[in-house]
Order: structure tokens, then C-alpha cells, then sequence
């Protein structure tokens, strides 16, 4: 049910089988929900995610919320966590968030990560060398076998759009979120490690990450839609759980649109200020759906000098590290319509001048054509923006007049 209305309206499961707990499925599913949750326009995402990550807001902390309604001892075989595709491991969390805070308390993190349930107090998740690595390797330095953590399921879009941005190190992704709510975010602390998460979350883990211990992490389908390869990532020990009373379980289809938009609506927000700092004016930016929502991205542009779409590729691709595709078009091109993009590159391309290949580049782990172990891939760039030496009507598409 959740593959065949992908993309379309969120699906609430009100009777689960074995369980007394509804499943959501869906809410960030297209950009249009995604933009009224935040009360802003599609067209305005870009630029409210940026300015969000460039001026975060402190969000208010309370003493108590809907998520400490109810304490419990771990029993995750009671909480209806999915298995989604016929060769996963096991059940998989795969719209939780992770906040973790540095040993003296000045960083906080919050990201999203996919999580392995083992058995009723054990995960395992994979983490990428970002900032929860950092966190992890610093409170290794330190001496320390472990790392607390806090899981927080069941949240507003905001909330996971922060935690998949790219917010500097340093920058706690709840100010990030709390900036897109307009300063409506509320936090609280659970257990005595200072660890906060949406105070009306649905449902939240005490957990620690064992640094010393590490299990096999996957198959997972991610982004792509295939199967990422299996690693060994480090165990998580999970020693409590609050909840509200009446919780929803807030579900993700891995390698859906709801995943796709989460992961890449903030890179698209981030492309656009980079190429926006190189050419004069950008018009918009598309992470494909067929790209996975990861590997391929469209950026128009208004070209105003030869060589403006070639700085443009460097921009996206310096301000993307994941992406293997870039497109570059003009500003008539609409980048959200792959046959109006495919016209411009039949009709502007010229290869020898407008094809840039770059080989053994930093990409994507989960590209299974690429070197999944070092994560390098051959990248290219396709300026497909009509040359300046030759008359604009040269290029304009012809019309029927009412």
C-alpha cells in the first residue's frame, strides 16, 4: 500500500495487526506538504531552508510534553517498526532522528539515520563520516566506550528537514528547525544526560551508542532504490523509552518520494546559494525524483556572460558532494519537466564545449556503479544553456498564436 501510493496522499493505518498503535506513512511525501507545514510556498523552500540554517533560532526547552506522557522499559518488538522489502535484515526505524551532544556540552547534533532493530533494547545505524561521526570519534579520544543519544520518531516535517540539512558543525539542527516554525519549536530532556527532543514527539529513546562494539548494518534500500552493501556499524543500546499514551508510529519508505524530498529538498536549497554566489541569478533547482532525489540535479540559470554555465556545474558540484549528474539551463527551461530539459540538451548542447567529465571524485556510497568502499565515481556536467553568439530566436520555442 505505501509503494502504490508513493508520492501521493500520507495513508494512516488505523488498525495494525498485533499491535494497538496507528502507522503514518507519507506526510512529507510531496514539496507542497512539505511547504504548508512551514506556511510558505514551494517556490519559497529554498529560501526558507537557507535562511534558516544561516539564522537558527534557539528553540524553548520545558520541563515536560506529550512524549513523557508514558516511561518505559525497552520492548521494541512492541512498537510496529516496518520491514519494508523482501531481502531487509530486519525491521528498520528509517524516519527517526539522532541528537547527541559533544562531552562538554557546547555541540549539539541532530541528523537523521537508519536504524536496525536486533533485538528489543538493540539497534544498530548506520553513520556516515559526518557529524555524529565527529561526535562518536571525539568522545573516543576522550577515553569514553560510549556516546548518549536520544531517538526521537513521529516529529514535524520541519524538524526532519533540519536534521537532513547541512548545517555547519556546531549548529544545533533544532535552531535550524524552530527558524522554518517561527520560533514555535518546543524541547525537553530526557533522562539525565541533557539530551532534548521535540517535546511533542510521538515517541523518544533513551539510547547509547557503544563505540566498542560494532554488528553488521543492512542490506538497506536506500535512495536508490537498491540494496546499499552491508557494514559494520556500531552497536546501540537502548535503555528507555517515553512515549504519549495514544502514539502514532510516524513510518518512511525507504527509496520513496517522502525519503527522496526529505534528504534532498536541503542540497537543493544548498546548490542554490552556492551557484547563486557564482552566476548572477539562479532560477531554480530540481533533485530528480529518477536521480533518486540524491544524484541528479537541473539548475536554470539567467546566463549572461560564456562560461556562466560551466561556473555554474562547479558551484553545484562543490555545494553537493553526492551528486553525479548536473544540468545546467536557462532560465525558459522549466527544471521540474525532464522533456523540457531533455529539449534543451538536444537543442544547446554542443559536447566538446558543453560536457565536463570529472573522474575519481568524491560521490556517493550508495551509487552501486561507483566505488562503494572509498566512495569515488566518475561525475558529469552538462552546460546545456544557449550560447550567447547567436541570436536569442535562434533558440526560442516556436508558438501558436491565440
Amino acid at each position: 500500500m505505501m509503494k502504490e501510493r508513493d508520492g501521493g496522499k500520507a495513508l494512516l493505518f488505523e488498525n495494525v495487526v498485533g499491535y494497538r498503535t496507528q502507522v503514518l506513512s507519507g506526510m512529507c511525501g510531496t514539496k507542497h506538504r512539505l511547504a504548508l507545514a512551514i506556511h510558505k510556498t514551494e517556490n519559497q523552500l529554498h529560501a526558507a531552508v537557507n535562511d534558516a540554517i544561516n539564522q537558527p533560532i534557539k528553540p524553548r526547552v520545558a520541563n515536560d510534553g506529550p512524549v513523557k506522557e508514558v516511561v518505559d522499559s525497552p520492548k521494541l518488538s512492541s512498537i510496529p517498526i516496518l520491514t519494508h522489502y523482501e531481502k531487509d535484515p530486519g525491521p528498520y526505524i528509517a524516519s527517526g532522528i539522532v541528537s547527541a551532544k559533544s562531552s562538554d556540552g557546547t555541540i549539539e547534533n541532530v541528523s537523521i539515520h537508519r536504524m536496525l532493530v536486533l533485538d528489543d533494547n538493540h539497534l544498530t545505524m548506520r553513520i556516515v563520516p559526518r557529524h555524529l561521526y565527529a561526535l562518536c570519534r571525539m568522545a573516543r579520544e576522550k577515553g569514553k566506550n560510549s556516546l548518549d543519544i536520544a531517538i526521537a520518531i513521529g516529529l514535524h516535517p520541519a524538524v526532519l528537514v533540519a536534521a537532513a540539512s547541512p548545517a555547519p558543525f556546531g549548529v544545533s539542527e533544532y535552531g535550524v528547525a524552530n527558524a522554518m516554525m517561527n520560533g514555535s519549536l518546543t524541547l525537553t530532556e530526557i533522562g539525565n544526560s541533557g539530551l532534548r527532543v521535540p517535546a511533542d514527539s510521538e515517541l523518544a529513546f533513551e539510547a547509547k551508542i557503544l563505540l566498542d562494539k560494532e554488528v553488521d548494518e543492512g542490506p538497506f534500500v536506500d535512495l536508490t532504490g537498491t540494496y546499499d552493501i552491508v557494514r559494520k556499524q556500531p552497536l546501540v543500546e537502548v535503555t528507555k523509552v517515553h512515549h504519549r499514551r495514544e502514539y502514532i508510529y510516524q513510518a518512511l519508505l525507504p527509496g520513496g518520494s517522502e525519503h527522496k524530498i526529505l534528504m534532498g529538498l536541503p542540497y537543493e536549497a544548498r546548490i542554490f546559494q552556492a551557484v547563486s554566489g557564482t552566476v548572477p541569478k539562479v532560477t531554480s533547482v530540481n533533485l530528480t525524483s529518477g536521480g533518486c532525489g540524491w544524484l541528479h540535479a537541473i539548475v536554470s540559470i539567467e546566463k549572461q556572460t560564456e562560461g556562466d554555465g560551466k561556473n555554474a556545474l562547479m558551484a553545484a558540484f562543490g555545494a553537493h558532494p553526492s551528486v553525479k549528474h548536473v544540468v545546467i539551463v536557462d532560465e525558459d527551461i522549466d527544471v521540474t519537466n525532464l522533456q523540457d530539459v531533455e529539449w534543451a540538451i538536444a537543442t544547446r548542447l554542443q559536447a566538446d564545449r558543453g560536457l565536463v567529465v570529472i573522474p575519481n571524485a568524491r560521490g556517493s556510497s550508495l551509487d552501486p556503479s561507483a566505488n562503494q568502499e572509498d566512495g569515488t565515481t566518475t561525475k558529469v556536467g552538462i552546460d546545456a544553456t544557449r550560447t550567447l553568439k547567436k541570436s536569442i530566436e535562434k533558440f526560442a520555442k516556436a508558438r501558436i498564436p491565440e
